[in-house]
């Protein structure tokens, strides 16, 4: 009986969870397509001289037990100072022991650290609790009369709420009020998103911060004293996250770890090759054309499935029969935001905590004078990540427009600008630098502006195709986390062991206060190929593609 493929389009957390669910499931076997050398999307790491980035910050933080489960199989907890440690999840605990299965004796560094969460703003050269605390030190910062507006403007906010919220600054005002929107979060979100907050859909809010509000911060400061510590921490809110686990060398080591479990099983992660056409012949993809980027060869991979994590932009352009022009003006117009880090190596820092280093994973710029928008320190994520424990390894984040004025800039003008507007703001002495580079990110982030609002429109254009499935934040055109886009992969692999067609429970992922979960399936064979091998004088058996470029590799 011909084993069935399943062509994956990107080697990030939703195509890499999805190509181990399939192996570990199924017989089908899957054939990792990822464009650049290296795995895990912009969950990766950077290794720069030893010293590791952690692009954007991926707390491994989920209330899905089957995400924490997955990722602790992988990288069991790190033994704690005592012979055993007890941590619980939603109502279940599951002990790690020293000597027992699970234990971090036997996988040397493939284990997950705890680390304590704390976030900050940065906001007239002052420090301020991230989330927002009603606290005795806020007051003393902000003065008694902003806080008296502030105060009023929340009472308003409540008592007669923006009914209609179709906007992002319709969204913070009614949960904060006007002036705490204008205080603490309008400068960041337009830095991110390069516009303002009245012009971007309300579902960014629904999406990231849903459910948060001042009135659950003050509960969740009253409540904490009397709760129990929980590793998922599982009716909290995403922003008061307090405790969250780590791999011991960034994100990227746990797909790593994945791509070699790929291989391992019988399955493929092809690097260096881009997915370029998709053919089709009614509601199925026959097969996926790829093209070597070392070589430019291309070839062809028969599939019965197909799983794409590429921007829905890049694959509409990719089908090779094309979807009606209304439809490719919907693809056309959907919109990125692109990404900077300009890692920086320092003595110290300007600014400091009982005499050492700030103890923040991030904070968050909301100086209107300056254009860095937040600003990591890879110590505090984890202590591995830095080489030089008695320096400061830090990651100044931009946000941008591919092919923007910074965008463009030189890597060295690029430094020159972090370490300026740094030093403006007090938080780096020039001098206290000891290196830097410089890493860019095109479409970090799908936006809800543009053509989104017609967004459905192509998703049902696209769904149509019944062995495709959409995963992931560029995959669905959505903002999802990272343990949402693996929960996006892990239904996608669900329905095809169901022989499901309808992807509406994999686009439910994320649209809901508690995500989406479904109790662990058996192991099954897949349903019959929904498609005949590819018909096309073009088309090669996928073991033949995969000797020719493991003999490419090889050269």
């Amino acid at each position: 009986m011909r084993q069935q493929t399943a062509v994956i389009i990107g080697a990030g957390p939703a195509g890499l969870t999805a190509a181990c669910e399939l192996l570990h499931r199924s017989d089908v076997r899957p054939i990792v397509l990822e464009k650049s050398d290296l795995v895990g999307g912009i969950s990766r790491t950077v290794n720069y001289k030893g010293n590791r980035i952690d692009i954007g910050g991926h707390r491994f933080f989920s209330k899905s037990d089957r995400v924490m489960n997955w990722w602790l199989e992988r990288m069991p907890l790190e033994a704690s100072a005592a012979d055993a440690q007890m941590i619980g999840y939603q109502g279940k605990s599951r002990l790690v022991d020293r000597s027992g299965p699970g234990s971090d004796l036997d996988r040397g560094d493939r284990v997950m650290l705890l680390r304590p969460r704390r976030s900050r703003i940065y906001f007239q050269r002052t420090f301020f609790d991230y989330p927002i605390r009603l606290s005795l030190d806020t007051v003393r910062k902000l003065g008694p009369w902003r806080m008296a507006r502030i105060g009023a403007s929340y009472a308003r906010s409540s008592l007669m709420p923006i009914r209609n919220e179709a906007t992002l600054e319709d969204f913070f005002i009614n949960r904060f009020g006007r002036e705490l929107y204008r205080t603490f979060f309008e400068s960041y979100t337009e830095k991110v998103w390069g516009r303002p907050c009245s012009e971007i859909s309300a579902e960014w809010g629904a999406q990231r911060i849903k459910g948060l509000s001042i009135g659950r911060a003050i509960k969740h400061a009253l409540l904490k004293p009397l709760s129990r510590r929980d590793v998922a921490q599982k009716g909290t809110e995403t922003s008061l996250i307090e405790q969250f686990l780590y791999p011991k060398h960034g994100p990227g080591q746990m797909w790593e770890l994945a791509a070699e479990e790929v291989e391992s099983l019988g399955g493929h992660v092809i690097r260096n090759h881009e997915a370029r056409h998709l053919l089709t012949a009614g509601d199925h993809v026959l097969g996926v054309e790829a093209v070597d980027m070392r070589s430019g060869r291309t070839e062809t991979i028969a599939a019965d499935y197909v799983f794409s994590t590429m921007p829905i932009k890049q694959l509409v352009r990719a089908f090779s029969d094309q979807p009606p022009d209304d439809l490719r003006r919907i693809s056309e117009g959907l919109v990125y935001r692109d990404f900077i880090t300009v890692g920086l190596l320092l003595k110290e820092l300007a600014v400091k905590e009982q005499g050492g280093l700030i103890r923040d994973n991030w904070i968050y710029i909301q100086e209107p004078d300056v254009r860095v928008g937040r600003m990591q320190v890879y110590n505090n994520w984890s202590p591995y990540l830095v080489v030089d424990p008695s320096t400061a390894w830090i990651g100044l984040e931009y946000f941008c427009n591919e092919h923007d004025d910074l965008w463009v800039l030189s890597d060295r003008r690029m430094i020159e600008l972090a370490v300026a507007e740094m030093a403006k703001i007090g938080i780096v002495d020039p001098a206290a630098v000891l290196d830097a580079t410089v890493i860019r990110m095109p479409k970090t982030y799908p936006a809800y502006f543009g053509t989104y609002d017609r967004f459905d429109d192509l998703r049902g254009w696209l769904d149509r195709f019944e062995n495709l499935f959409l995963l992931g934040r560029n995959g669905m055109h959505r903002y999802n986390n990272m343990d949402h886009s693996m929960l996006t992969a892990m239904t996608a692999v669900d329905n095809v062991l169901a022989g499901r067609t309808d992807k509406s429970n994999v686009w439910a992922v994320n649209t809901e206060q508690e995500y989406h979960e479904a109790q662990e399936p058996e192991t099954a064979t897949p349903a019959s190929a929904p498609c005949e091998n590819l018909q096309s004088e073009e088309a090669v058996d996928a073991d033949a593609v995969l000797d020719r470029v493991e003999a490419t590799g090889a050269q």
